[in-house]
């Protein structure tokens, strides 16, 4: 009977052990739950003074790039818009193939307004700035710091979305090319890479700012952003867009 009584003793307090431990096992599975879900609140709350928060550099220190759209989805393998406090890399990817997909846009403006003028007779005569912008990078900087800033005070919109606006829209779809047949040359309509796209588009919004600028009191800034201002529209004032309409007219009219 004793050795019965240790058993019942024993076999009841193993039950209470039992019992006592059932309720908690879930609790221990619910403890990671009730960790991650504290993690997870914590990161809305406010955190202490003193602690830094790591946020991606902005354009000129001013306009965000992350909120910039890009409609047109041949354009948007092409179209770089890598957070940069000032756009220069140095031409640390001129080794890289394809290396101008990989280099930010607002860069790439910089360095096609890096020209010493039109290089063509365009408007009856041929424009040349004797060297004014050749190799100043760092002046051109400057000079599509304050378009930006001109462009944000009279819109009021983030002047990288206007400027990928106004590239889209001066982008042409078709072009000619010159074919020699039977000793008869001739044009024919053809097709524009994405990449081939935004290089002329880029080109003409640059030719445009300089022609504006050139002998004249408005500023290269004022110029520039008067140029991206009216593309991003799709005013039929712009220089960008006239050579677009005019390309594509072309084309059509040699199919």
């Amino acid at each position: 009977m004793a050795e019965d009584a240790n058993y019942s003793e024993t076999g009841a307090h193993g039950n209470a052990v039992k019992q006592e431990a059932a309720p908690d096992a879930p609790k221990q599975e619910q403890a990671p739950r009730a960790r991650a879900a504290a993690r997870r609140s914590s990161r809305g709350a406010a955190k202490p003074a003193g602690t830094a928060t790591m946020h991606a550099p902005l354009f000129f220190g001013k306009y965000d790039s992350g909120s910039v759209t890009v409609d047109d989805p041949s354009l948007a393998n092409y179209i770089t818009l890598s957070p940069r406090a000032y756009p220069n890399t140095f031409g640390r990817r001129r080794h890289r193939t394809y290396y101008a997909a990989h280099t930010n846009i607002v860069e790439r403006l910089i360095n096609k307004m890096m020209r010493g003028g039109t290089g063509a007779k365009i408007g009856g005569r041929v424009i040349r700035t004797k060297g004014a912008l050749q190799g100043k990078k760092l002046k051109l900087m400057h000079v599509v710091e304050r378009a930006f800033e001109d462009i944000s005070r009279r819109t009021g919109k983030n002047p990288l979305q206007v400027l990928v606006d106004a590239l889209e829209n001066a982008a042409p779809i078709e072009d000619t090319t010159r074919i020699r047949y039977g000793g008869i040359n001739y044009n024919v309509a053809v097709g524009i890479s994405a990449a081939r796209r935004l290089d002329v588009a880029l080109r003409n919004v640059a030719l445009a700012a300089l022609i504006s600028a050139f002998k004249s009191r408005k500023s290269l800034s004022d110029a520039l952003a008067d140029e991206l201002m009216l593309a991003a529209n799709k005013d039929a004032s712009s220089y960008a867009i006239k050579r677009r309409v005019e390309a594509e007219r072309i084309a059509r009219s040699a199919r």
